[in-house]
């Protein structure tokens, strides 16, 4: 019987891990990058937010398949009330510079 029981509380910590990623802290590990991303294009708020609660998430540079590319800014809303958006960031880091994305904290 307790051997069920410790069966039963893996198979749901298991299975609220794979159901619920966001409820678990975020490790930001960042990656190497060789190059600095180019200036950043048009950057502020576009018009009116659609709605209440919707925050604007300015355009970055991000890293995929090997090159910069640019992702416009947007208004979004947070995936709950109280989060804000951390916006990506680049710092020098053994010659190279290390890109960490954006997300929402």
């Amino acid at each position: 019987m307790k051997f069920n029981k410790i069966l039963a509380t893996a198979a749901l910590g298991i299975g609220l891990a794979v159901s619920s990623p966001s409820a678990f802290a975020r490790v930001d590990v960042g990656i190497s990058v060789g190059s600095m991303p180019p200036a950043p294009q048009v950057v502020g708020p576009a018009g009116v937010a659609p709605g209440p609660g919707y925050v604007w998430t300015n355009g970055y540079w991000d890293w995929s398949g090997g090159t910069w590319v640019w992702v416009g800014g947007r208004w979004a809303l947070p995936p709950h009330g109280h989060h804000v958006w951390v916006e990506p960031y680049y710092h020098p880091y053994h010659g190279a510079y290390h890109y960490h994305r954006g997300h929402w904290k």
